[in-house]
């Protein structure tokens, strides 16, 4: 079992691009978002896939890439907040590296999502709130079975986050 690539899991709002990109740069590994992969291969946002193709066009797309990316080798991988939502995501990120979730709570998600018109989950006929606790429900015990390691990000900075993933390396 290859362990040294890192896997960022997490409801969207939780900064796993963010704080990947980071602690890519000072570990001097390569990143991958993999839902802007997903944007770069099909030449459309994440948005346009979903209302073209459904949300399972969308899962299709990136079951596939999630498989790709986790087969590379000293990467850095956020993941969109579905992906551990397929068997073989999880697998595939549990035997193929160290998982990080970076947990937050309702509140600091609906804060940091509020304006993001990037999300397609969030458009629909019920308050954010009352969506991502919905997705927080059925994705968290998901989250924590996939995860090698929990880590808070509720009102920490990015660089204790980073520091936290680093001391659990």
């Amino acid at each position: 079992m290859r362990k040294d690539n890192i896997f960022l899991i997490g409801l969207m709002g939780t900064g796993k691009t963010t704080v990947g990109r980071q602690l890519a740069r000072r570990l001097k590994m390569d990143f991958y978002d993999s839902d802007r992969v997903i944007e770069e291969r099909t030449g459309a946002d994440i948005p346009l896939i979903f209302e073209k193709e459904g949300e399972e066009g969308f899962r299709r797309r990136e079951k596939a890439i999630i498989d790709e990316l986790t087969g590379r080798q000293n990467i850095i991988l956020a993941t969109g907040g579905g992906a551990i939502l397929d068997p073989e995501n999880r697998a595939h990120l549990k035997n193929r590296g160290t998982v990080f979730y970076l947990k937050s709570d309702l509140g600091t998600l609906v804060e940091r999502t509020s304006r993001d018109k990037n999300r397609p989950l969030l458009h629909a006929d019920e308050p954010a709130e009352t969506i991502l606790q919905r997705l927080l429900d059925q994705r968290g015990p998901l989250y924590e079975e996939t995860a090698d390691h929990i880590i808070e990000n509720v009102n920490n900075s990015i660089h204790d986050v980073i520091q936290a993933i680093i001391k659990r390396l």
